[in-house]
C-alpha cells in the first residue's frame, strides 16, 4: 500500500481517457475552467474538516454536496479560484502509465473530509471511532501525532450527527485494533516503512506512532521500518513482508508546496523493483493518496454522512500481474476497501469499522483466470539511484 498525500482524482487524472473526470470546475457563483499546471504547486491548499464541509462541498438543505464552494476557501492572501487546476499529464507520466496498463479507480473516497492524521488512521484501520459516537477528525492539538506528542496534547472529534467537537477527544495514543492486530494473530508478517526515526516524520509522523500497542513495544523496533528506502533492500533480499505500507518522504510524497516533482518517479521506481523481483507474480500494488489535499473535485461524496465522511475522490491505482488491463472502474469504494481486500485476502476476519460494509473490489479490479503477466518497467524522470542520492528532508509528510 503506498501512500501519496493530498490530490483530487480529478487533479490528477482530469483528462484520462474513459475516467471520470473534468476541466470545468463549479464556484459558487457560476463555473471555472480548471488550469492545466506543473505537479510542483507553490502552495498547499486547506484541507482540514471545515473547509471540506462548510465551504468547499457547500451542501443543500438536505446535506448532499453541491460541490461549488472551492471558491470561497482562502489560502492566505491567495483567492480560492487557485485550487481549479489539474496537473499537466506530462508530469505525472508513470500514474498515467499505470493506470493505463493496469486498474484506476475513479470513484474511491477516503474514510472522511478530513486531514492526514485521520486519513492515515484509515489506512490501518478503516475508522477512528475512540468511544460511543465519538471517532477523530482533523488533527492533534499539538506535534507530534502520537504517543510521542507533548503532555496536555489532545485531539478534536466528531459524532456521527456530524457535531464537531474540537480539543474534546482524547491524547492521541490509542488503544483500538488495527490490522496490526488481526496480521498479528494469524502470523501474517508485516511491515510500515517510513522515513528515518531520527526525523519528525519517521519518529513522530506515522500511523502506528498513534497506536500503543506497536509504540510501546518492541513492534516498534522491528515492525515499523526506517528509512522508507530499505523497502528496496527487502526487496532485492526477497524479505518482503506479507502486507506493507510505504510512506514516502516529504519531498517524494506529491504534497502540494513541498516544491518537488519527484513522486511519480518514486512509485514508479517501487514498483518497478517489485515488478523484476521473485515477489512480483504473488503480490498486488495499490497506489492511494491520502486526502483531497483543498483541490477542486466534482463528484459529490455519496452519503449518508456520519462522522465526517465520506471525504472526496482520490485516485488509486491497483498494479498486479492479475490486475485487468487498462481497466477504468466506476464502481464506488473507500478506504474500508483496502482494510476488507487484506482480511479477505488471508482470512483474518474483519476489525468492524468501515470494513465491514465497504464494496469489495477484489473481483472487480483482478482476473484470476488469466495467467500472471510479465512485468514491464515503467518509464519515470528521476532513477531509483536519483532518489536514493537525495537528502532526505527531514520533513513531516504532512502538517494538516
Amino acid at each position: 500500500i503506498l501512500v501519496q498525500e493530498n490530490r483530487t482524482f480529478d487533479n490528477l487524472f482530469a483528462t484520462f481517457p474513459g475516467a471520470d473526470g473534468t476541466t470545468v470546475g463549479k464556484t459558487h457563483d457560476g463555473t471555472y475552467r480548471l488550469k492545466k499546471e506543473s505537479l510542483v504547486s507553490t502552495i498547499s491548499p486547506n484541507n482540514g474538516y471545515r473547509p471540506y464541509w462548510l465551504r468547499d462541498c457547500n451542501a443543500d438543505k438536505n446535506g448532499l454536496c453541491r460541490m461549488n464552494g472551492f471558491d470561497t476557501v482562502p489560502i492566505g492572501r491567495t483567492p480560492g479560484i487557485y485550487v481549479y487546476r489539474y496537473v499537466d499529464p506530462l508530469q505525472v507520466a508513470p500514474y498515467w502509465n499505470l493506470a493505463r496498463e493496469y486498474v484506476l479507480s475513479d470513484h474511491t473516497f477516503p474514510t472522511q473530509g478530513s486531514g492526514s492524521f485521520t486519513a492515515h488512521q484509515d489506512l490501518i484501520r478503516g475508522g477512528t471511532l475512540v468511544a460511543p459516537n465519538r471517532s477523530l477528525i482533523d488533527f492533534p492539538t499539538r506535534s507530534p501525532w502520537g504517543c510521542d506528542a507533548p503532555y496536555g496534547s489532545v485531539t478534536t472529534v466528531i459524532d456521527s450527527s456530524n457535531r464537531y467537537m474540537g480539543s474534546q477527544g482524547p491524547f492521541p495514543c490509542l488503544s483500538y485494533a488495527t490490522l496490526r492486530d488481526l496480521l498479528d494473530a494469524h502470523g501474517i508478517s508485516w511491515r510500515y516503512y517510513t522515513p528515518s526515526l531520527a526525523s519528525f516524520g519517521g519518529s513522530h509522523w506515522n500511523a502506528f506512532d498513534a497506536i500503543k500497542a506497536v509504540r510501546r513495544s518492541p513492534e516498534w523496533s522491528t515492525n515499523v521500518v526506517n528509512p522508507e528506502t530499505d523497502i528496496f533492500t527487502d526487496i532485492d533480499r526477497d524479505t518482503l513482508p506479507a502486507v506493507a505500507w510505504v510512506i514516502p518522504d516529504f519531498q517524494n510524497s506529491d504534497h502540494p508546496g513541498n516544491g518537488s516533482d519527484t513522486g511519480p518517479s518514486w512509485v514508479a521506481q517501487v514498483v518497478n523493483a517489485i515488478g523484476q523481483s521473485q515477489a512480483w507474480n504473488t503480490t498486488a500494488i495499490l497506489v492511494v493518496w491520502d486526502d483531497w489535499g483543498g483541490w477542486y473535485d466534482h463528484v459529490a461524496p455519496p452519503g449518508p454522512r456520519r462522522y465526517g465522511g465520506l471525504g472526496f475522490r482520490v485516485p488509486l491505482i491497483a498494479v498486479a500481474p492479475y490486475a485487468k488491463i487498462g481497466y477504468v472502474s466506476h464502481h464506488q469504494y473507500q478506504f474500508g476497501s483496502i482494510i476488507r481486500f487484506v482480511e479477505e485476502n488471508w482470512h483474518l476476519g474483519t476489525l468492524g469499522t468501515t470494513d465491514a460494509h465497504s464494496a469489495d473490489f477484489t473481483n472487480d479490479f483482478f482476473d484470476f483466470t488469466q495467467s500472471p503477466r510479465s512485468f514491464t518497467p515503467i518509464a519515470s524522470k528521476y532513477s531509483k539511484s536519483d532518489l536514493l542520492l537525495r537528502r532526505p528532508s527531514g520533513l513531516p509528510v504532512d502538517t494538516e
